[in-house]
């Protein structure tokens, strides 16, 4: 019996964290290097709060206000805010402690495979990008392989929010049935683009069920951009 192979889509479009580089350590670290830099160069807020202390302030905030949910670069700055008040420390220093933290956050390391696998596809498909995080593709260094990065802190909505994946179709010039969505998340990614009309394929590098735990059914499940790719060439022409 003979597959029926569908033609190339016309774009593909990346989650980026935790499917292009593990994030936890990246926010860990850069965590531990704001608060090496409160130390130094704001030491009361340094003094009164720890950095799980910090963090506990930004949950309640975000309890109180969900909106920061959009743009959690707004609900750290305005926590540091809230500190340096509390504190009784130089408010003009919160954007230099800003300032510090991401580019903390964007020091990641790309998985092995996502450099070769961008390559690879470099000339195939339109390349692009749609994240609820803040990463910054160029300060990572990697903006030229995509064509266009949708985020929800520019756009003011999120994932699984089908007016994001139709923004970055509509950027892209693709309608979203041409489109394929690659995330590590099974209901903001998988099912958030399945929703807007993409095919979805979750990148499942740790082998999670939680597909099967939320009745999720991917258009494909891979481990690795080798395995993704390998997807893509079988199943079209």
């Amino acid at each position: 019996m003979t597959t029926t192979r569908r033609a190339w889509p016309k774009a593909i479009l990346f989650d980026l964290d935790d499917t292009l580089w593990p994030i936890e350590p990246v926010i860990r670290q850069a965590e531990q290097t704001l608060h090496d830099w409160l130390r130094d160069n704001a030491p009361r807020v340094a003094e009164r709060f720890t950095i799980d202390n910090l963090r506990q302030a930004r949950l309640a905030l975000l309890a109180q206000q969900p909106e920061f949910q959009l743009d959690l670069g707004a609900l750290r700055r305005a926590g540091l805010v809230s500190a340096f008040e509390q504190a009784g420390e130089d408010g003009d220093k919160v954007e230099q402690a800003m300032v510090q933290f991401f580019a903390a956050r964007n020091a990641v390391i790309p998985y092995d495979d996502v450099l070769p696998g961008l390559l690879r596809l470099k000339g195939r498909t339109l390349i692009g990008s749609i994240s609820n995080g803040n990463a910054d593709l160029q300060a990572i260094g990697l903006s030229h392989h995509f064509k266009v990065s949708v985020a929800a802190h520019q756009l003011g909505c999120a994932k699984p929010d089908a007016a994001i994946f139709h923004a970055a179709c509509t950027q892209l010039g693709v309608a979203p049935e041409d489109a394929v969505y690659v995330g590590d998340d099974v209901l903001l990614d998988v099912r958030g683009a399945q929703q807007a009309g993409l095919r979805a394929v979750w990148l499942n590098r740790h082998g999670s069920q939680a597909h099967l735990e939320h009745e999720v059914v991917p258009d494909a499940i891979v481990g690795s951009f080798d395995e993704l790719l390998d997807w893509l060439a079988r199943e079209h022409s």
